[in-house]
């Protein structure tokens, strides 16, 4: 069974249809892409999964659970980190438990053990200020993982970050979504960090948005730094191209 189905989803602001007939699924530890151009609904897409819009048509399942407009069953980082700069790294890592409920020190002690999992070890304590770019999408993905259910939605995560901590950083993220059990659906315009990082890849287009094609990256992860200057990487390429 798929960790996240979305079915036949459809919606509409007003007199303009965003996206018609949609369906996508998850599989247990994969990474799936979401390509497509600018209005092609890729963001709303992501907010009916995160139950934060209700669609006109379809519904959302995690697991065999639907949880179609239900905020909070599935996990949602935006492009930005949003970290608070008033708190602690620890508070804004811990937040989404303090929301369910969880007593202050009790979140601390929960999150504390996965700082040095996410490369965060000796941040506890220091304001987002403190951090690097790179450090503070780290902080955002560890409290996007505590307010999970194994499933993680990444809005361009990585978009704002200079090339060299880019592939650091998606380096780092394979590894942990591998040691941590995460499945991730990403939405990139990046058409080489989607190559580099999927199992497949979704291309949604058209107004209203549809999914035209679905691309399996066959090459096993991690894949080496020779790829993608490889012919079988090109390929890839330009079959994306052609679609969008």
């Amino acid at each position: 069974m798929s960790v996240v189905r979305a079915e036949h989803i459809s919606k509409t602001y007003g007199d303009h249809q965003v996206l018609q007939d949609v369906s996508i699924h998850l599989e247990k530890g994969e990474l799936v892409s979401l390509l497509g151009i600018s209005g092609s609904g890729k963001t709303t897409l992501f907010h009916i999964l995160s139950g934060l819009v209700t669609p006109e048509e379809g519904r959302v399942y995690l697991g065999d659970r639907d949880v179609t407009s239900t905020p909070g069953s599935i996990s949602y980082m935006l492009q930005k980190d949003l970290l608070l700069e008033h708190k602690k790294v620890i508070d804004n890592v811990s937040l989404p438990l303090v929301l369910k409920g969880v007593k202050k020190k009790e979140a601390r002690e929960k999150a504390d053990p996965l700082f040095a999992e996410f490369g965060l070890e000796g941040t506890q304590y220091k304001y987002p200020h403190q951090l690097s770019g790179g450090m503070r999408q780290r902080a955002a993905l560890l409290r996007t993982y505590l307010s999970s259910s194994g499933v993680a939605l990444l809005d361009e995560p990585f978009s704002a970050l200079d090339t060299l901590t880019k592939s650091s950083i998606h380096k780092w993220y394979l590894e942990i979504m591998q040691h941590i059990d995460l499945s991730t659906l990403f939405i990139t315009h990046d058409i080489d960090e989607a190559i580099l990082l999927s199992d497949r890849i979704y291309i949604l287009n058209g107004k209203p948005g549809q999914i035209r094609d679905e691309i399996v990256i066959k090459e096993k992860k991690p894949r080496g730094e020779e790829f993608p200057l490889s012919e079988e990487f090109l390929a890839y390429k330009r079959a994306i191209i052609s679609k969008l």
